[in-house]
């Protein structure tokens, strides 16, 4: 996982953090996890790093963190537009399937999204419900300092 370093971020932003490699590490089929403020800005990234043994997994959308956060609030304000043109409340999940892979957008907290990049075959009810566990442990704590030290982090990272 490619990932700002942990150093000097406060607990609530290394367990973030860790909920994210959780994420990726653990749920079959997902290949990288990205967190985007409501402004578009990305605050937390995983991709799959070249020499972390999984080299038969494809890499996230053209590999890189910045493409999967612009996808994801890409998404996240269009699904949003049309739920409020059809009047049916907010929107909770997107999921576009295409050939090659799935892109998953979930609401997190205050416009903050969660959006995962999977493999074709992931079984999309077990990564929707490991996102759903991520959201519901990570919207408490994604309050407006945490998001600006996770915004601050990512601006830092070589």
């Amino acid at each position: 996982m490619t990932a700002p370093s942990t150093y000097g971020l406060s607990s609530q932003a290394r367990n973030l953090q860790w909920l994210l490699t959780d994420l990726v590490e653990e749920v079959p089929g997902v290949n990288s996890v990205a967190v985007v403020s409501s402004d578009g800005l990305l605050l937390l990234s995983s991709e799959q790093a070249p020499d972390s043994g999984k080299a038969d997994r494809p890499k996230g959308p053209r590999g890189a963190s910045a493409d999967l956060a612009t996808i994801v609030s890409g998404l996240g304000s269009l699904t949003t537009g049309a739920a409020a043109l059809m009047e049916f409340g907010a929107v909770k999940q997107t999921m576009v399937a295409m050939e090659n892979g799935s892109v998953f957008v979930m609401s997190i907290s205050d416009g903050s999204l969660l959006g995962v990049h999977a493999t074709p075959d992931c079984d999309m009810g077990v990564v929707a419900y490991h996102m759903a566990l991520f959201v519901g442990r990570a919207g408490h704590v994604l309050t407006p300092e945490v998001r600006s030290e996770l915004r601050q982090s990512m601006e830092n990272t070589p």
